[in-house]
């Protein structure tokens, strides 16, 4: 493995890393343990369905523990790769993702599940495009952002250029459809956009005409109203057993689980109540098994993976590296609000949206994705500590 590696991940403890190495495994430890927890946890969610399908209790432990290696491989790797790369080849990634969100569109390539396309079938596991995409859009928003500072701040074309550029993918979204993937790309475009310095009053034109874009796309589909509607009371005899199921069924786990819960592996929701309880309502179920103390225990961790990141954006921005500070910004911004509609569908403030939590749901891409942009954050902070504040 190269020395930098090493360095950054707090294998090798040189006198020239030890400043390096406490915050570096800091961040490396709230991932590791978000990791461990989510196996656990989604293991404990999947035995029923993976004996019902599989005849194997354990099939999709199996099948997690593979991919939380290959995420730590893939932490070890990207921590080795200068930002520089990533900066030199944005506008081949963002094209690569247009790319893929085109691919899963077309009849052969992408695989419907539940009328939407949102996976490509690889054989040994389906990749989800728009996992990959919105990491490679934020690449190329960082980029645009320190290239074009001045006129980002000052003009209406430094603000309008990065929301067409994310408008493209938005649109290709549309036809899968993954709407839960287009609110967390534009929250993360804004986010990063006045985090550069953009004027407030343009958000508010913007926010306007994207309001209006809600409305319209909740009038002209129909079940998007009705989920929109069920999620203020999702008991209600109109919406129990249909788009109310999954909510009225989750907000009973976390009724059931109360302070500290049934017991781990004791849920009975997980018993077919809960509709797929191992990817996107992992956390009712660990809700339930572990109760409210388990609930806080996660969202503390999750609460200093983002601040840690955006610590590191800041660093990185007060030391005049623009591209970097722009990257952990958006990587935070992702995972933040990823984790908010997760924890807010699942609890009932949010419509219900097929969103994973990271680290804690079940699928490949999404644990894959996430340790990838754990794995920039460090190589960020590891690039942080080699440079000095100017004028100091």
């Amino acid at each position: 493995m190269p020395a930098k590696a090493l360095k950054a991940s707090g294998a090798v403890r040189s006198p020239a890393s030890k400043n390096l190495a406490l915050p570096v495994n800091g961040l490396l430890l709230i991932t590791i343990l978000l990791l461990s927890i989510g196996l656990m946890m989604m293991t404990s969610a999947s035995i029923e369905i993976s004996s019902s399908l599989y005849s194997d209790p354990l099939f999709h432990l199996k099948r997690q523990a593979v991919f939380m290696v290959l995420g730590i491989g893939a932490i070890l790797i990207t921590i080795s790769i200068p930002t520089r790369i990533w900066y030199s080849y944005s506008f081949v990634l963002l094209i690569l993702s247009y790319a893929l969100l085109v691919a899963v569109l077309i009849p052969g390539i992408g695989k419907e599940v539940n009328g939407s396309l949102r996976w490509i079938d690889l054989g040994f596991f389906n990749l989800q495009p728009s996992e990959l995409a919105k990491v490679f859009l934020v690449l190329y928003l960082a980029t645009f952002l320190e290239r074009h500072h001045n006129e980002v701040q000052e003009k209406w074309s430094g603000f309008i250029k990065p929301l067409l550029v994310v408008g493209v993918a938005v649109a290709l979204l549309k036809f899968e459809p993954d709407h839960g993937t287009m609110v967390i790309l534009m929250v993360t475009a804004f986010s990063m956009i006045f985090l550069a310095g953009a004027k407030l009053h343009r958000f508010i034109f913007i926010f306007i005409i994207c309001i209006c874009g809600l409305v319209a796309l909740a009038l002209t589909n129909p079940y998007v109203l009705d989920r929109a509607l069920s999620f203020l009371n999702p008991f209600d005899e109109k919406y129990i057993f249909g788009s109310g199921y999954q909510l009225a069924q989750s907000l009973i786990a976390f009724g059931r689980g109360e302070l500290f819960g049934v017991g781990l592996g004791n849920s009975i929701q997980k018993l077919y109540f809960l509709p797929e309880a191992h990817t996107d309502f992992v956390l009712a179920i660990l809700a339930e098994e572990l109760g409210l103390a388990g609930v806080a225990v996660v969202i503390g961790l999750f609460c200093l993976l983002v601040c840690k990141g955006l610590s590191i954006g800041k660093t990185a921005q007060r030391k005049g590296r623009l591209f970097s500070a722009y990257l952990a910004y958006g990587i935070s911004i992702i995972f933040a609000s990823q984790i908010l509609f997760n924890v807010g569908v699942n609890t009932g403030l949010l419509p219900t949206k097929g969103l994973t939590l990271p680290f804690l749901s079940y699928g490949g891409s999404s644990l894959l994705v996430s340790c990838f942009m754990v794995g920039m954050l460090i190589r960020i902070q590891y690039e942080d500590e080699q440079v000095k504040v100017p004028g100091r």
